[in-house]
């Protein structure tokens, strides 16, 4: 009689997810803001950017050196959020940036044999969202009241993050900070 297979084991590995890090004290300011209108039973994590949604988690070794030799090459980030994005069940703040466009093409370029189909399509605008899993009248509330204190600003983002998606929350596989020319 054989002994019963190792279901964890035996489990394809999950899915990575790679993120932009965010600066102080933009993290603080939107992380606190997803702490006062995220459903709690589904805020497991600090405010971001998400760069690349599903790459398989077998491929971890590659997506983690490319993120590291990456992020050894760029200084911070410079992102401008232009907009307060209404996504239904949700709320967003749209931060734009030729250089996470620039940051998100390279590693795409490297990864194009692990891009699935979410990561493959074209990509509406970059995000941070505050607010997500909740009912479309509570968004929209949401979304008018901070869209009549928004003024465009600029933030940073300071590094790059991998995580693996464990059926909805996300454990953290590195953080690799960027630290190339003109990083103090």
């Amino acid at each position: 009689m054989s002994a019963p297979p190792d279901l964890a084991r035996d489990a394809p590995p999950r899915p990575l997810i790679v993120t932009l890090r965010l600066g102080e004290p933009a993290a603080a300011q939107f992380s606190a803001l997803r702490r006062a209108h995220f459903p709690a039973h589904r805020n497991w994590l600090d405010a971001h950017v998400t760069l690349f949604h599903a790459l398989p988690g077998a491929a971890i070794d590659r997506v983690l050196a490319d993120a590291a030799e990456v992020a050894r090459s760029r200084s911070a980030l410079t992102l401008r959020v232009e907009r307060v994005l209404f996504l239904g069940a949700g709320v967003a703040y749209a931060p734009a940036s030729p250089q996470a466009d620039g940051l998100r093409a390279e590693l795409a370029r490297r990864w194009t044999d692990l891009l699935g189909r979410q990561d493959r399509a074209k990509r509406g605008p970059l995000h941070i969202t505050v607010q997500n899993k909740v009912a479309p009248n509570v968004a929209r509330a949401l979304h008018a009241e901070l869209v009549r204190h928004f003024e465009p600003t600029d933030i940073s983002a300071t590094g790059l993050e991998v995580w693996h998606y464990e059926d909805g929350p996300w454990r953290a596989a590195a953080d690799y900070p960027f630290s190339g020319p003109g990083t103090g």
